[in-house]
């Protein structure tokens, strides 16, 4: 169970965060609101993963780095943005970090 509260934040955040680089610095409206609700339904969903007994370092880990991968993959795809050798390089290895984070924890 609280493998879907962490997708769920998962989700929200990769939306708030896009949401942000069309609020044009918080100067328009719906983009902006998009960002506050995005990102406390981010937190909500988050403290739910945890409260279900998720572990703090292994949630954040993934959170941040499925995060990542997506917004990087949502600029290159739709946003007309680029993504060099090395930064794809560098989001494996963060991916690859937090599977040993979860692996390590493994009894």
């Amino acid at each position: 169970m609280p493998w879907i509260f962490l997708a769920g934040a998962i989700l929200a955040e990769v939306f708030a965060t896009t949401s942000l680089k069309f609020s044009e610095g918080f100067t328009k409206l719906l983009p902006s609101i998009f960002v506050v609700v995005g990102y406390a339904t981010a937190f909500f969903l988050l403290s739910q993963a945890l409260v279900k007994g998720m572990d703090l370092g292994v949630a954040y880990g993934i959170w941040a780095a499925v995060g990542v991968a997506l917004v990087a993959v949502i600029g290159v795809m739709f946003l007309g943005e680029s993504l060099t050798w090395v930064q794809t390089g560098g989001i494996a290895l963060v991916i690859a970090g937090v599977m040993a984070l979860e692996m390590g924890g493994q009894h």
